[in-house]
């Protein structure tokens, strides 16, 4: 007889397999390939300086490509697209400082909008070091696109084609093979997952529909692996996060 959680767990992650599952597998993003990119960019100019620093905010925030570009020179909204003005600093009672972007309009809360945020990191992939290096070169008008970048004398928004045009330029030049827009996200979710941060807490970071976040626990053995020990606590604590509950008849 098949134990009932097993079974659970199982049609669980069946049903988070999406149709698509057969397509070109997204690969995720990593601070390396991020590195790599970032050597073939020149930051001083203004597209470069704009595309690196909507990388790495939007990796470091878990959020998605579209929240952070627009689709087309024409579509900026200022009461649907990011702006300098939506972006705040705060500073909690241990000293820990946090950039935050209010999302006037996302697929999930399309009239409420939501807030993603950052704190700065090591190396690199620092994207507070990014921003303001985009802020200095840019300077983005406050009412403007976030990441909107100098050409001549006026601006233009950050375009979704655009941004992924540029990475996958920079990918190409050190032979590195051009990753999807959506692995960016799923970068960022396995960054953060890799470092030990509690499964329900990326979820809420990441604003993940629970099914969707199934798929990660399920392909990544590296972020299984402590919870498949021999540890009772650990195995207790995954259970509680992925199973969903039992159907009592």
């Amino acid at each position: 007889m098949v134990d009932p959680e097993l079974e659970a767990l199982l049609k669980a992650a069946e049903k988070a397999t999406p149709p698509t599952s057969k397509r070109k597998k997204r690969q995720p993003y990593t601070k390396d390939f991020m590195v790599a990119i970032r050597g073939q960019l020149d930051l001083s100019t203004p597209l470069h300086a704009a595309v690196y620093a909507c990388l790495t905010t939007t990796f470091w925030s878990a959020a998605r490509v579209g929240e952070f570009t627009v689709k087309n020179l024409t579509s900026f909204d200022a009461n649907k697209h990011v702006k300098p003005s939506n972006v705040t600093t705060t500073t909690d009672q241990n000293g820990f400082e946090t950039t935050e972007f209010f999302i006037p309009s996302t697929k999930s809360e399309p009239t409420n909008g939501e807030t993603v945020s950052w704190s700065r990191q090591n190396g690199d992939t620092d994207p507070e070091t990014a921003f303001h290096n985009h802020i200095d070169v840019n300077s983005p008008p406050n009412g403007g696109h976030l990441f909107a970048y100098k050409v001549g004398s006026g601006y233009k928004p950050l375009t979704k084609h655009k941004f992924i045009q540029i990475l996958t330029t920079a990918a190409r030049a050190v032979g590195l093979e051009p990753l999807q827009g959506h692995g960016i996200r799923i970068g960022s979710t396995l960054e953060y997952l890799l470092r030990g941060i509690p499964f329900d807490v990326m979820k809420a970071k990441g604003r993940w529909a629970s099914d969707a976040f199934l798929v990660y626990l399920r392909k990544h053995a590296q972020i299984l692996a402590p919870y498949m020990q021999a540890d009772p606590v650990r195995q207790e604590e995954f259970i509680r996060l992925t199973m969903p509950p039992l159907r009592r008849h």
